[in-house]
């Protein structure tokens, strides 16, 4: 699979170099990158000794070559209509339960600081969630290790889970896969081909909002792993809310992910239609393109931690 996936890649790269960094709006951006970790913090946005995490570094380059200006935040306490009224869009890398500090310490987002970013989105601005965006705000706070995070909730949902398109339910070994391009005519996608893939920590997913509409569908052929013991089902989509957009990518764990032409082809288009300044039709399309993504996999029970060395 290594040798079928590598050779498009190479010959799509001087191409993809010339749509990733094209702006198609003199008006500046605003975009608020928010990497508060209420569970696991990933080092691709960790802060080290308070300079910009991996991918903020990359994002600033993206920004220069865009005409966006980012701001970089951890604080979930400044959520609010009067703070989102700046932004144009408000992008995602997070984990956990975001009321609660959690794993960073960082402060916590309030209940109405949550209903200010679905406001935010309604009114007509944008979204773009990245990999844990979708292991966030889990539906009554599911335990990872027990089998209830195994289900589907329907509407019963956490309302950020219905927001966001779907959740997380559990990842295998980081491995090189396929994924297939659903609509090359998203923006970002135009000159990727019929599929993609690299090596990643792929995402097992769950609990689709149905009204996404798919822009990727990975494992076919199955993955390695437990994890992926089920049919095709999708890694991106976009979906209106309101008169907004919101855009999800199960990518972006590892560091070269983000260094990656072909995420950054499809992370530069849907920031581009976050923010309204291109348009694509995002008609509901699930059923169509992965009609069994509701089977989850198989529940396994966790091994037994190991007794302590003496």
């Amino acid at each position: 699979m290594k040798r079928r996936l590598l050779a498009p890649l190479l010959l799509l790269a001087a191409t993809l170099v010339a749509v990733t960094f094209a702006a198609p709006s003199n008006t500046k951006r605003k975009i608020l990158f928010f990497t508060k970790s209420s569970g696991y913090e990933h080092s691709v946005i960790s802060w080290k000794k308070g300079q910009p995490s991996h991918a903020e570094q990359v994002l600033i380059e993206l920004g220069a070559k865009n005409n966006w200006e980012f701001v970089f935040s951890k604080d979930g306490s400044k959520f609010s209509k009067a703070y989102l009224a700046q932004f144009d869009t408000v992008m995602f890398y997070t984990t956990g339960n975001l009321l609660e500090p959690g794993t960073d310490g960082q402060p916590a987002m309030t209940a109405e600081g949550k209903q200010a970013l679905f406001d935010f989105v309604k009114s007509g601005k944008g979204f773009v969630g990245t990999h844990s965006a979708s292991d966030t705000f889990h539906t009554n706070n599911e335990s990872k290790k027990g089998p209830e995070r195994y289900l589907n909730h329907g509407d019963q949902a956490d309302p950020y889970v219905r927001f966001i398109g779907g959740e997380f339910i559990k990842h295998g070994a980081q491995q090189e896969t396929r994924n297939t391009v659903e609509n090359p005519k998203f923006p970002g996608f135009e000159n990727i081909g019929k599929e993609y893939g690299f090596m990643e920590e792929w995402y097992s997913l769950k609990d689709f909002t149905p009204d996404i509409h798919v822009l990727s569908v990975i494992n076919n052929p199955p993955m390695k792993g437990k994890e992926y013991e089920r049919p095709a089902y999708p890694s991106t989509w976009a979906r209106r809310e309101g008169n907004g957009r919101v855009f999800y990518t199960a990518m972006g764990h590892r560091e070269d992910v983000w260094t990656n032409l072909i995420f950054q082809s499809i992370l530069v288009g849907a920031l581009n239609w976050a923010n309204g300044d291109v348009t694509a039709e995002v008609r509901p399309n699930l059923k169509e393109v992965a009609p069994l993504a509701y089977t989850n996999p198989p529940y396994v029970e966790p091994a037994p931690p190991k007794p302590a060395k003496k």
